[in-house]
């Protein structure tokens, strides 16, 4: 019987120890997991800042490239505005002058229509004075 106590307290004292092995080696690989959780967050907390950052790039330059367009806009509406004066100055410069070469026809066959009653009335007196 004591053989049977001895072998028990054995197996009991390898039962503890294979328990103690157990529990050593679910903390290790509770601890590995814990610390690859943890890993795989920061990886994750720094992939998603170089996207934020990659994206805030893109949206400043879209900004940037926003308000120089802005200023060229600006720019052109300026020089539309300006030249859209000159070209009614033009505008108003080429119908008077227009006209004026409207009354220069109209005084030029004025001045051909009296030159040919000038000459019918000459010739009129010239047949009343040789007659």
């Amino acid at each position: 019987m004591e053989g049977a106590k001895v072998e028990m307290g054995g197996l009991e004292s390898s039962l503890i120890q294979i328990i103690q092995e157990h529990q050593q080696r679910a903390v290790y690989i509770q601890d590995q997991s814990d610390k690859a959780k943890k890993d795989a967050l920061k990886t994750a907390v720094q992939v998603s800042e170089l996207l934020v950052d990659t994206v805030n790039g893109g949206v400043q330059e879209a900004f940037t490239t926003e308000k120089h367009i802005e200023v060229e806009i600006r720019a052109l509406i300026s020089t539309i505005i300006r030249y859209k004066k000159q070209t009614n100055q033009w505008l108003a410069a080429s119908h008077a002058l227009n006209s004026v070469l409207k009354e220069i026809g109209d005084f030029e066959n004025w001045m051909k229509t009296m030159d040919l009653d000038c000459k019918s009335i000459n010739a009129a007196i010239r047949n009343i004075h040789q007659a």
